[in-house]
């Protein structure tokens, strides 16, 4: 089985996920349990950093479309960021484009929340 790691990390009331790894069936767990954790502390301005993420499996990215909706519920967000072409292009083949914010940097997913009507 392929290592998977998240570090987490705030800017304000931002939290940023940094992804390393392989996210699949056996890992998503882990994301899914870091995400509740945030939930649970009332917090759901999360930034996903993808920088060191190597490969996403469809387990991977339903643990995305698991959570946005609540996340948007309750006034925050889900925003993605410093995807390799690879993971991009599966996102963008999936349409997740239409449903999630994705940037190039991560500076700029969080500038967003800071200031949204930018």
């Amino acid at each position: 089985m392929e290592e998977f790691n998240i570090t987490e990390t705030s800017t304000g009331k931002v939290k940023i996920l940094h992804l390393e790894g392989f996210l699949d069936a056996h890992t998503s767990a882990i994301l899914e349990n870091e995400i509740n954790k945030i939930f649970d502390k009332q917090e759901y301005s999360i930034v996903v950093n993808f920088n060191k993420l190597t490969y996403i499996s469809s387990a991977g990215l339903g643990v995305f479309m698991a959570f946005i909706e609540r996340a948007r519920q309750n006034g925050g967000d889900i925003k993605l960021c410093e995807m390799n072409n690879k993971i991009f292009n599966i996102f963008d083949m999936l349409g997740f484009p239409l449903l999630f914010e994705i940037y190039k940097t991560q500076e700029e997913a969080v500038e967003k929340f800071m200031n949204p009507k930018q």
